[in-house]
């Protein structure tokens, strides 16, 4: 079992950055691929990027590519989401989630969620 509890969200302006932390429970954490997603208010929940288990890998949506890194700490058993240049199109609920295996774009591959963090943009 792996339980991931996210922090950092919150309201900044178009153009500023935001930190996401996503902390994940359990021994197991680094043999876990890891996720962010978002979803905002009437739409479909898409992903955002996705790191495999040593940092070696990464994908990312056309949409953050170049603004947006991931990284993760396996001694501290957390995965991190560097969020720059922000814009007001980004502003979502953020979620990070687990998977065993490969790294995936796909939400519905993923086992364990967290709860959210709310990310607002204004512009």
């Amino acid at each position: 079992q792996v339980q991931l509890v996210e922090s950092g969200g919150g309201l900044v302006q178009a153009g500023g950055s935001l930190r996401l932390s996503c902390a994940a429970s359990g021994r197991t954490f680094s043999r876990t691929a890891m996720g962010w997603f978002r979803q905002a208010p009437g739409k479909e929940r898409e992903f955002v990027v996705a790191i495999n288990w040593s940092g070696s890998n990464t994908n990312y949506a056309d949409s953050v590519k170049g603004r947006f890194t991931i990284s993760r700490d396996n001694a501290k058993n957390t995965v991190y989401l560097q969020m720059n240049a922000l814009k007001p199109e980004d502003t979502a609920v953020y979620y990070c989630a687990a998977r065993w295996g490969r790294t995936s774009l796909g939400h519905e591959d993923y086992d364990y969620w967290g709860q959210g963090s709310q990310v607002t943009v204004s512009s």
